[in-house]
Formats: structure tokens, C-alpha cells, sequence
């Protein structure tokens, strides 16, 4: 039997795990190995990305993840596409407040396209901390065909 130490560095070990996982590919390996014909298919309903994280995407993210990881154990084909929420109002105010528009009037003038193009920049300018936090997590997410 192989001892333990008793002096675990939980960073280091953090860090380990995650290298582990990316580089044998685990997250992959766990949809590959699963059969065609049990597709369970998991879409993780977009935060407000118009801010960093927080405790509440934490605690919600940690419940949503219980899904995918039962339905992968009882062997079925489980891909978790992960979403951002490139609409709504949280978004549409904060471009509003960032390039002083008030109202639809502005926003006609500034160009809606333009203006739709500002709350898909906004929203995607987080998705680097977005994915470190899910990763560091332990959160096994598709950011490579996100929605």
C-alpha cells in the first residue's frame, strides 16, 4: 500500500487534476466511450456574463452539474453545450451606459446592428474567467460549441 503524506498542498493538487484531465482528454473520453444510441444532451442555460462570477453561478452551476454527471454514470452519451446570454436587458443596459445612449431613439441612430454587435462584445468579454471558474470547478462544460 502506498502511503500518503500528511502535508497536502490542495492548490498543487487542484492544478494536477485539471492538467490531468485536459491532457488525457477525460472530459471527451467520458462522451466518446458512451453509446450513440443513449444521447443525453445538456444545454447550461447562459448566466448574465455581464460581470465576473459570483457565489450565486457558483452554487447554481454546482446543482446543474448533477445532472450530466448521473445521467454519464448510468452510460448515456452525455455533450454539455455550454450558453451565454448575448440578449436581454442586463446586457442592453450596460452598452447603453457605456456608449451614453438613452432609449431607442440612440439606438436607431448609433445603428442596430452596431449596437447588437456592442452587447456580443460586452458578453463575451468575461468568457475567459467564465471558463477558468467552470474548469477550476471541476465542471466538465463544451466551450468549444457553446450557443
Amino acid at each position: 500500500m502506498q502511503e500518503v503524506s500528511n502535508k497536502i498542498h490542495f492548490p498543487d493538487l487542484e492544478r494536477e487534476i485539471l492538467q490531468f484531465w485536459r491532457e488525457e482528454q477525460i472530459f471527451q473520453k467520458s462522451i466518446d466511450q458512451r453509446p450513440e444510441d443513449r444521447p443525453f444532451i445538456f444545454y447550461d442555460g447562459p448566466p448574465f456574463a455581464t460581470g465576473l462570477p459570483h457565489y450565486g453561478h457558483l452554487l447554481a452551476g454546482t446543482i446543474k452539474d448533477v445532472i450530466p454527471r448521473y445521467k454519464t454514470m448510468r452510460n448515456f452519451k452525455v455533450e454539455r453545450r455550454f450558453g451565454w446570454d448575448t440578449h436581454g436587458l442586463p446586457v442592453e443596459y450596460e452598452v447603453e451606459q457605456d456608449l451614453k445612449l438613452n432609449g431607442a431613439e440612440d439606438i436607431r441612430e448609433f445603428g442596430v446592428g452596431n449596437f447588437n454587435e456592442a452587447c456580443r462584445s460586452i458578453v463575451l468579454r468575461y468568457t475567459s474567467e467564465w471558463r477558468e471558474t467552470v474548469d477550476r470547478m471541476a465542471r466538465w462544460v463544451d466551450f468549444e460549441n457553446d450557443y
